[in-house]
């Protein structure tokens, strides 16, 4: 690959800067994430074809905004700056910007108001997505417009003598009509990328970067089974070998057969020796008593990295613990001293401990898990496997609202295991992103036999995502969700009740925890 067929992202904070470095890849150019205040001198070591300026909770006129080096336009770089990247554009440039009167969140329609090179082949209206309070009010001399909607007169701007353009909306997100086309066109028709990124490029680059971070140490790798964990194991093993160590950690919170059925596909689909750690008691001993979510994750996290260390000495000359974290992990676990917001850790990522005496190691980290399957597929791992339903690393004890116990979790299982089997035999596993059942710390009056009960809740989740940054509720099957409650009652000794949870994310997450 040319060195330079490389678009740098700036990252000034929004939630949404890893779509846009995995759209550009996903229409076969190579993206990377760079921090906002990289230096000018480095952009011209990477030497990229183009830069993108990511959005971000930020005001352009607030008290500590984040602002890249002014540098940065003298260096005849191809430029797009997206709703926070428009404004700050606008700003050092010589525009004004000011909090608008009237505030865009969600879909708008645009009109193109000339013809440019970002928005060739596209209709005159298309519906693009909003999420933004400020609203540019004065553009730099050397700019023109080339679209607007009803509340903002400057929603997509170019100066094409220099290369720089800025767009209000968001078009990495796939509620913006036509949004990879932008991506297509700023990449190719802007920055003449020539478009060589594929799943292999990435497998070949990350066993060439693992063998030179690893080298002849050991590491090792504690298998969920789930995709990205699957994916990474192989991929380790593709690059280091005899040097990987892999096993199963039974934390007494998986689901029914989970931790069994792990470890011998592994063993029959990949010929590599997974050991078998049963920690049951040792998780659920620390989680006894414990409600709050985001102390069960940072117990689960440190519990799994003190098992892993201790694991490490066993077979000695251990440096390096390798993790199957995504992107999204990474974005909702952000620390709020950056410019992203946090949302909730991830026992992978803000549940680990600060003091470790491994080294971690991440090729996965800035991919989704759409990509990660595409990955995955590239290096020959089953279908059946890719297409596994994402399990949270803290499993059942975040589907356990309140504290965990032996009784919730078997309730749970159970119901869990009704629901998913259910969905099979419907043939719509394959359609939802993610499905599962939750215990809720609520009982209810009900009626069996006669005579009154008062039992505990379930609630069951199933969404429809593409890369888990957003979701839609999945639309059951009325007669499925009848039948599915009506097994839940009757088999699980403890439930009365089953609703089914139709909220969105945002503004919901996936997981109640």
């Amino acid at each position: 690959m040319n060195q330079r067929d490389i678009i740098l992202v700036l990252d000034f904070g929004s939630q949404y800067t890893q779509l846009i470095a995995r759209r550009i890849r996903e229409v076969g150019v190579y993206s990377e994430i760079v921090p906002y205040s990289i230096s000018v001198e480095e952009i011209k070591k990477i030497n990229p074809r183009g830069l993108v300026f990511s959005g971000g909770p930020a005001s352009v006129y607030g008290v500590n905004s984040p602002v890249p080096d002014g540098e940065i336009f003298s260096l005849n770089i191809p430029i797009l700056g997206i709703c926070y990247g428009l404004q700050l554009i606008c700003s050092m440039l010589g525009g004004k910007i000011k909090q608008a009167k009237v505030r865009e969140f969600g879909k708008a329609e645009m009109f193109l108001d000339s013809n440019s090179n970002l928005f060739s082949g596209l209709n005159e209206k298309i519906n693009v997505w909003m999420s933004h309070s400020d609203i540019v009010t004065e553009i730099p001399d050397s700019f023109k417009i080339i679209a607007r909607t009803e509340a903002s007169q400057f929603c997509a701007i170019e100066d094409s003598k220099k290369r720089i353009f800025g767009v209000q909306f968001h078009p990495e997100v796939v509620h913006t009509e036509n949004g990879i086309n932008i991506f297509k066109n700023f990449v190719y028709k802007i920055c003449e990328c020539s478009g060589t990124w594929s799943p292999k490029y990435f497998i070949d680059n990350k066993i060439e970067e693992i063998n030179k971070i690893v080298g002849n140490k050991k590491v090792i790798c504690a298998i969920s089974g789930g995709v990205d964990s699957t994916v990474l194991a192989v991929l380790m093993n593709k690059a280091i070998g005899k040097n990987l160590y892999c096993f199963h950690i039974n934390n007494g919170v998986m689901r029914e057969s989970e931790s069994e059925d792990v470890v011998s596909s592994f063993r029959k689909f990949f010929n590599i020796d997974i050991d078998y750690i049963d920690a049951t008691e040792e998780f659920l001993s620390r989680l006894a008593g414990v409600e709050d979510p985001e102390m069960k994750r940072k117990i689960i996290g440190n519990t799994f990295i003190e098992i892993f260390e201790r694991e490490a000495i066993k077979i000695g000359n251990i440096a390096y613990l390798a993790q199957g974290t995504l992107y999204p992990d990474v974005i909702e676990s952000s620390s709020a001293t950056s410019p992203s917001v946090k949302i909730k850790s991830h026992h992978n990522v803000g549940g680990l401990p600060e003091k470790m005496h491994l080294k971690l190691i991440e090729p996965l980290r800035e991919l989704f898990k759409d990509e990660v399957r595409k990955i995955g597929s590239e290096l020959k791992i089953p279908e059946e496997m890719l297409n596994r339903h994402p399990f949270p690393g803290p499993g059942l004890a975040v589907r356990i609202i309140g504290e965990v116990t032996r009784e919730k979790l078997e309730i749970l299982r159970k119901a869990d295991s009704i629901f998913i089997e259910e969905i099979k035999k419907a043939d719509l596993y394959k359609d939802i992103w993610q499905a599962f059942a939750v215990l809720l710390p609520v009982q209810t009056v009900g009626v069996m036999g006669d005579e009154r009960t008062y039992e505990n809740v379930i609630a069951l989740r199933a969404v429809s995502s593409v890369d888990g940054m957003t979701a839609d509720w999945y639309k059951m099957p009325l007669d499925l969700l009848e039948k599915v409650s009506n097994r839940i009652i009757n088999e699980v000794h403890g439930i009365n009740r089953v609703v089914y949870d139709i909220s969105s994310k945002p503004p919901a997450t996936i997981e109640w925890e």
